[in-house]
């Protein structure tokens, strides 16, 4: 088969998961990874003939809803390749626009704690950002732990990993004192869940994305607490928020003992960070 015939096949099969054009974008980018060739070089010579080893095993996860980033094991964050699999987080570009702020905002930080730190891209990024700082990552989930290792060693980040809640017992866990603290924690609420696409909603771990309806800042409210003794004098959090939470995050937030509150919004004009500061 040529190669437009291999990414045509490929998009007729995603379409009806996805619309045609995100469809060809994933099919573009499964060939280009199983072939090894760029997907440029796929483009400017159409006809060539392609043969590609895992294809059809490839097409048929891509086609049951899999995310293409756990069919070939990885996804690229803050300019760095970092491995992903069924059980851990897919990285967002949103979270990058936090790792930013961070490294923009803490430069003077000594130590910083990254909780539910999933794949390992914000601890790891952020260890290679800031090499004077000495950075910890903290997750229940040992699927993260174990791909969060991986990473680290991988990409030589010095990040100390512990296993932790970040509802009960993670000032236990590090009894360590923090300049600083950051999370994205779960924070999709459960009535959000069906109108999910379904290769989030049905592969991602529920466990990374979904929180009550009833308490969806019970994470941010946790680890505000924890940070009330975590924290040294005037550190700060740092957090991804669920954009209709902000409000109420930062009501919080205040009722907790923090001040200079600050929302920032993503490059969509969403409210999706926060950093504060505690007294």
């Amino acid at each position: 088969m040529t190669r437009r015939g291999s990414i045509d096949a490929l998009a007729a099969r995603l379409t009806g998961l996805y619309d045609a054009r995100e469809a060809r974008s994933i099919a573009l980018a499964a060939v280009a990874e199983l072939s090894g060739l760029s997907p440029s070089a796929l483009l400017t010579d159409p006809e060539a003939e392609l043969a590609v080893e895992g294809l059809e095993e490839a097409a048929a996860r891509l086609a049951a809803g899999e995310p293409l980033q756990y069919v070939v094991g990885h996804t690229e964050f803050y300019g760095r390749r970092f491995a992903v699999r069924e059980g851990v987080l897919i990285p967002r570009p949103e979270t990058e626009e936090l790792v930013d702020a961070i490294l923009h905002g803490e430069r003077e930080a000594r130590r910083l704690l990254d909780v539910g730190t999933g794949s390992g891209c914000i601890a790891a990024s952020l260890a290679l950002g800031m090499p004077g700082t000495e950075v910890f990552a903290a997750d229940i989930s040992d699927d993260a732990l174990t791909v969060a290792a991986e990473n680290f060693q991988q990409l030589g980040a010095a990040v100390t990993l512990r296993k932790a809640d970040a509802l009960n017992g993670l000032e236990e866990a590090f009894p360590e004192r923090f300049d600083a603290i950051v999370s994205n924690p779960p924070y999709v609420p459960e009535s959000d869940r069906a109108a999910m696409h379904p290769n989030v909603r049905d592969h991602e771990p529920g466990l990374a994305l979904f929180v009550p309806d009833d308490d969806a800042i019970r994470f941010y409210r946790a680890i505000a607490r924890a940070g009330r003794q975590m924290l040294t004098p005037g550190g700060r959090l740092w957090f991804e928020i669920y954009e209709r939470a902000a409000a109420e995050i930062v009501r919080m937030l205040g009722a907790e003992g923090y001040t200079d509150t600050e929302v920032r919004e993503d490059l969509f004009g969403k409210p999706r960070m926060v950093c504060t500061r505690l007294k």
